[in-house]
């Protein structure tokens, strides 16, 4: 995968996330910072990050839980560690941060 794949992959699954955040309806707020980081806010203060990594062609979350690497596999963005898709991944941490269930795809 060239640099232009990877950004485009990797800006797709940014603008599904904030597509899916904003269908939520749950107690956050996020924004773009830049035109690679996503913030998203909770009502408690707490934060996950949600950023592409350019050199590593990867997709990187960081949570209260963790921190998690997703890389294209030709399909969808995979857990480099557990195999875990990224949206599902996203949906179950944003949901226990929110405290309420949020289904991102």
């Amino acid at each position: 995968m060239n640099d232009s794949e990877f950004n485009a992959l990797a800006d797709a699954a940014l603008q599904e996330i904030e597509a899916g955040l904003e269908r939520s309806g749950a107690d956050l707020d996020f924004e773009m910072v830049g035109d690679s980081v996503l913030e998203i806010e909770f009502a408690d203060g707490g934060k996950i990050i949600v950023n592409r990594h350019n050199s590593a062609r990867e997709v990187w979350v960081a949570a209260r839980s963790g921190g998690f690497h997703y890389r294209w596999d030709g399909s969808c963005w995979q857990d480099t560690r557990g195999g875990e898709e990224l949206m599902a991944a996203l949906s179950r941490l944003v949901s226990a941060q929110a405290g309420e269930t949020v289904v991102l795809r």
